[in-house]
């Protein structure tokens, strides 16, 4: 049943946490609590790349811990328990095939099928509406990058790039015939123009009556607005729907790097105020340009959820309108996910899914990045610890 909207609450825990055990919460509980300090973060992260480089049995350690709490299983059918979990409680799932891209063009092909098998495991599942794809998956990066910059490729260099284009067809085509969405992943800014332009080919293609194929408009980047702007305009010329994934970004430090150590103009925007700015802007844009556009936030920002939740108020939107989607990753913030399901709206997590050290790159920089997001993990903890109470005290006022 659905809440009322006035009820809206992201600090209910009874409902942010209602899918996890007392065990469970206690774990995420200690979770939280490590990765608070990036001392330990750092020196764990080293600890484990050591203990598995050296054939220490640790694997069962980290399967327990940071990979329970961040992965939705071992393989695509694990990912579907979780995802079946979820779905009890209103919650869908985005596939995220969690492992690294081997590179070689064996392994880009080999990338088509596993994803072609996910598409069709999750349209015959009832809460799993997408699956997300790197192009860096199916491409050499170098190629990405060259097609970036303009620059005339070699006739070997055109046909490599004519194999990834049938690359990500074969997946969007898939995806059509099951009616999956497909969320393509932003890449880092020197290889993103070659990015937009398959997935603007993609949506071109296939959302000319529903959105299928999304695109990933990072930002925090200070030109991101004006393209998702452009790109609306470009799709309504063009007859498609847009598809446009909203996040703030997640080549920060790489980004600013580079741009120094090259001596241009960062990309990045100066602060993360003038970030909260842009996406919320691109929240109302969006939301105001539904006729032509479907919406997937992707955020762990509780203002940008609220603000998203008015605007669709504002303009007498239904809470399940099947143009507007709310994520966030899987582990974090259940207290937005699971309270906006209550109240009705779509959402999902966004569910990696791998071999455990597979994923474990993965699994280090979501560490690392909740320690990097300031009062993230202070918000998390906080949150779990008050269920925690809450839970003690239901015991004790029942007796």
């Amino acid at each position: 049943m659905e809440q009322p909207l006035s009820a809206l609450s992201f600090d209910n825990t009874e409902d942010a946490f209602a899918y996890k055990t007392d065990k469970a919460l206690r774990k995420a509980g200690w979770i939280f609590s490590a990765m608070h300090y990036p001392w330990l973060v750092k020196a764990g992260s080293r600890f484990i790349r050591m203990a598995l480089k050296a054939g220490l049995p640790v694997t069962g350690l980290i399967r327990e811990t940071l990979f329970a709490q961040f992965c939705g299983g071992e393989s695509l059918e694990g990912a579907g328990r979780t995802a079946g979990k979820l779905g009890q409680f209103g919650v869908g799932a985005a596939l995220d095939y969690g492992v690294e891209a081997a590179e070689g063009e064996e392994n880009y092909d080999r990338a088509v099928p596993e994803f072609i098998r996910a598409i069709h495991y999750a349209s015959g599942q009832p809460n799993i509406p997408f699956i997300s794809i790197k192009i860096t998956g199916f491409s050499r990066f170098g190629l990405l990058e060259k097609k970036h910059s303009g620059a005339a490729l070699s006739v070997a260099e055109q046909q490599e790039w004519e194999r990834i284009r049938k690359r990500i067809y074969a997946v969007c085509k898939a995806a059509a015939s099951k009616k999956t969405g497909v969320l393509i992943d932003a890449e880092e800014s020197w290889i993103q123009q070659a990015v937009d332009e398959l997935a603007d080919e993609m949506m071109s293609t296939f959302n000319q009556l529903e959105p299928i194929v999304y695109n990933t408009f990072q930002l925090y980047r200070h030109d991101r607005l004006s393209f998702l702007e452009e790109s609306f305009e470009k799709s309504r010329h063009a007859g498609y729907i847009l598809g446009a994934k909203l996040v703030r970004g997640a080549y920060l430090e790489k980004e600013r790097k580079r741009a120094a150590a090259l001596g241009y103009p960062s990309p990045i925007q100066p602060d993360k105020a003038a970030t909260d700015r842009d996406y919320n802007q691109a929240v109302r844009f969006c939301i105001g340009h539904l006729e032509g556009l479907s919406l997937f936030m992707g955020t762990h920002n509780e203002e940008s959820c609220l603000l998203g939740v008015a605007q669709m108020q504002e303009k007498g939107l239904p809470a399940s309108h099947p143009h507007v989607h709310f994520s966030q990753l899987y582990g974090m913030s259940d207290n937005i996910t699971f309270n906006l399901a209550k109240a009705g709206f779509r959402v999902s997590k966004y569910l990696p899914y791998g071999p455990v050290k597979e994923v474990l790159p993965y699994l280090i920089r979501r560490a690392q990045e909740n320690t990097s997001i300031a009062g993230q993990t202070g918000r998390e903890l906080g949150l779990i610890r008050k269920e925690i109470r809450r839970r003690k005290a239901s015991i004790v006022s029942s007796q």
